[in-house]
């Protein structure tokens, strides 16, 4: 049997273990996976041991997603234009990093939301980790203009220079205009507006005006159950459609999934899976 984990700190509430052992025993992989916190200066120490140990890979959440990119001895190019890592995979060879985050997100967004990216104004909120895995695949997706807001606009401004300067990004940007902006400037109102920060995690307030929503706007939380909650119900009160994170989560453990056992597990169904086990709860 092999093994994986999820590294995070906090790490407690992750729902990657249910996640995985639905994927394993869907498509019939013999794997373990647990979960696993990691003391903030402890990070880089703590994968070597695991990849000593014999353990295959592990998925990797805040706040150690640079830290997992630094530590790989090879990366995907997913991986290099975010320059954070969420997936790694161990073997033989070494530490291979990946970063499923971005196709996560999308894939959420487009098939299991429903809502069409290309063509729209999208705000994306933080310049974190979070956000640097999924901005290459939202431009990807063909929308019509991307801003990425922080608190700290030097921040923001670093990450959009990067993926301007991409090869695999500059040609998409003839169609799509990127700009950063920091919160306190953010120009424009968006159908689409993503909360990459951690702010739901720490309870802390809202982090930009209603006034960015379009009216029927997607508002999206990375984050999922209790944390996002002061999130959706913001949106709600101001007639946007709430979405928290957990389709993110499960669509980015499934591409995860596939980098190290070489299957496509069932998301959609496991996703469903997971939401009327949520709702009954809740009833």
């Amino acid at each position: 049997m092999d093994h994986y984990c999820v590294l995070g700190n906090p790490v407690e509430h992750s729902k990657s273990p249910q996640i995985h052992a639905r994927f394993a025993a869907l498509t019939g992989q013999a794997i373990s996976y647990d979960k696993q916190l990691v003391a903030l200066d402890d990070f880089s120490d703590a994968v070597s041991r695991l990849w000593r140990s014999g353990i295959k890979g592990c998925n990797v959440t805040v706040p150690f997603k640079f830290d997992a990119f630094g530590c790989a001895h090879s990366r995907s190019s997913r991986a290099e234009l975010a320059q954070a890592a969420n997936t790694l995979r161990f073997d033989a060879q070494g530490i291979y990093a990946d970063n499923t985050d971005g196709v996560g997100l999308v894939n959420d967004i487009q098939t299991n939301a429903g809502v069409d990216l290309a063509g729209r104004d999208i705000l994306l909120i933080g310049a974190g980790g979070a956000a640097a895995g999924v901005l290459g695949p939202l431009l990807a997706a063909g929308p019509r203009r991307v801003v990425l807001a922080n608190r700290t606009l030097q921040k923001a401004e670093s990450l959009v220079l990067r993926h301007c300067s991409h090869h695999a990004i500059a040609p998409l940007l003839q169609n799509t205009e990127l700009l950063a902006q920091s919160l306190q400037g953010i120009d424009g109102f968006f159908d689409v507006v993503i909360n990459a920060t951690a702010s739901s995690l720490a309870g802390a307030a809202i982090p930009v005006d209603a006034g960015v929503l379009k009216p029927g706007a997607l508002a999206y939380d990375m984050m999922y159950g209790p944390a996002a909650e002061g999130f959706l119900r913001w949106a709600r009160d101001h007639g946007a459609q709430d979405r928290d994170g957990l389709g993110m989560l499960v669509e980015q453990a499934a591409a995860a999934f596939e980098v190290w056992r070489h299957v496509k597990p069932p998301a959609a169904q496991v996703l469903g899976e997971m939401r009327a086990a949520l709702q009954a709860v809740a009833a």
